[in-house]
């Protein structure tokens, strides 16, 4: 018998949302691997869901460890070839301050409802000159809180807290966060972000 494999976001309303299984499980898409073109080596994959960023990034000779709080996900990045911790990027991880670029990719600049605040662990994580790729909403949404079950093949995660970010918004964020947004930029219907630190502490 075939495996429940359905992808859904639950909204803490009651509403509910199917996921393009396919582009969360298959190998990164074109626009992905534009993106991570952008990367520098040593990186981090913040959220790396089943893996497909950091395994293309391995594949390609970069160094990258990805971190998700799923268990299930991080099985799966596994599989792919990703190395991958279960770990919040608020707890202790590895190589903290020496990491070039950090992902936030598939609107994980939303972890846990503070992107201000996930910016500024991002800050602690990278090196001085680090960079971060983050993928944001289009302009035409707006930035707003969310609470999100994910449930994958009928199995719920925990409630998550979650942020959803504007392009408009994101350089008042960055700026707001240590960061310079470098460019903004639409790529198909997605649309991403490459701040870069900035020299001076975050007052």
């Amino acid at each position: 018998m075939r495996a429940d494999t359905r992808l859904s976001l639950i909204h803490d309303d009651g509403s509910s949302e199917t996921m393009a299984m396919e582009r969360w499980m298959d190998a990164a898409s074109g626009e992905d691997l534009e993106v991570l073109e952008l990367a520098s080596s040593p990186v981090l994959d913040v959220g790396c869901g089943p893996g497909r960023h950091a395994a293309a990034l391995a594949r390609s000779g970069v160094a990258v460890l990805g971190i998700d709080v799923v268990p299930l996900a991080v099985q799966l990045a596994r599989r792919q070839g990703a190395c991958a911790l279960q770990r919040s990027v608020f707890d202790r991880v590895p190589g903290a301050g020496r990491w070039s670029s950090l992902l936030l990719l598939d609107g994980n600049i939303g972890i846990g409802a503070d992107p201000r605040a996930l910016l500024k662990r991002a800050r602690e994580l990278l090196a001085p000159d680090g960079r971060v790729l983050a993928e944001v909403a289009p302009p035409g949404q707006r930035s707003c809180d969310l609470t999100l079950c994910l449930q994958v093949g009928g199995k719920p995660t925990a409630w998550l807290p979650w942020a959803q970010v504007s392009a408009m918004d994101i350089n008042r964020l960055a700026s707001e966060s240590g960061f310079r947004a470098r460019r903004v930029w639409a790529r198909g219907e997605r649309w991403f972000a490459w701040l870069d630190s900035c020299s001076g502490g975050v007052q």
